[in-house]
């Protein structure tokens, strides 16, 4: 069986690159629109790892991040922040909080599966 990955973003050709990448890698992906979005999919499914954007509405990637670390069948899940933001502050706050990898967008496919693959494989 596959690994699941769970990819939070805002942005539907994000999504969607994100989803083919990873595909094409032989993952099962499920996507969601917000943070909100994503922990009703994590209520749902079983997921290996989280790749979230930072800036989203109704709930942004590092109060997903929180939450996701508040519940006992995701808390120990790896979780990557996939987002324009490349600022150390943001970054610091993204590690405090327990993201295992912070990358920038744009994205190579070929990075993104790098990440994924040292974080589950």
């Amino acid at each position: 069986m596959s690994k699941q990955i769970l990819v939070v973003d805002d942005s539907a050709s994000i999504r969607q690159v994100a989803q083919l990448t990873l595909e094409q890698a032989g993952y099962q992906v499920i996507t969601a629109q917000d943070g909100v979005d994503a922990l009703n999919k994590l209520a749902q499914h079983r997921v290996h790892l989280i790749i979230s954007d930072l800036n989203m509405p109704n709930m942004d990637g590092l109060t997903l991040l929180e939450k996701v670390k508040q519940l006992a069948s995701a808390k120990f899940t790896p979780f990557v922040m996939l987002t324009t933001e490349s600022g150390e502050s943001f970054m610091l706050k993204g590690k405090v909080h327990g993201a295992k990898a912070w990358m920038v967008k744009p994205f190579t496919p070929a990075s993104l599966v790098t990440v994924v693959q040292k974080l589950i494989s």
